[in-house]
């Protein structure tokens, strides 16, 4: 229920940023963790360590919103054949 009500205005955020070519900042940035892996011997080595990147949730929902316009325009006129 609640994307129904959200639905409209990430739409039009969407074509505004794709329109204009403007990413805001705050959908670029990225909080990545640092996590070690397990059963290591030597925690001083960096392959001992697994990155994990958390992305904003909202850039990765305009980003699927935009690769879907562009797949549906790219079979409406066939594209790739």
């Amino acid at each position: 229920m609640v994307i129904l009500i959200i639905v409209k205005d990430l739409a039009k955020a969407t074509s505004h940023y794709f329109t204009n070519g403007i990413i805001p900042n705050s959908l670029k940035k990225s909080i990545i963790v640092v996590l070690h892996k397990k059963r290591r011997k030597n925690y001083s080595l960096l392959n001992s360590y697994r990155l994990i990147t958390l992305k904003n949730t909202l850039a990765k929902v305009l980003k699927k919103y935009i690769a879907n316009i562009i797949s549906k325009a790219i079979e409406k006129h066939r594209l790739l054949l």
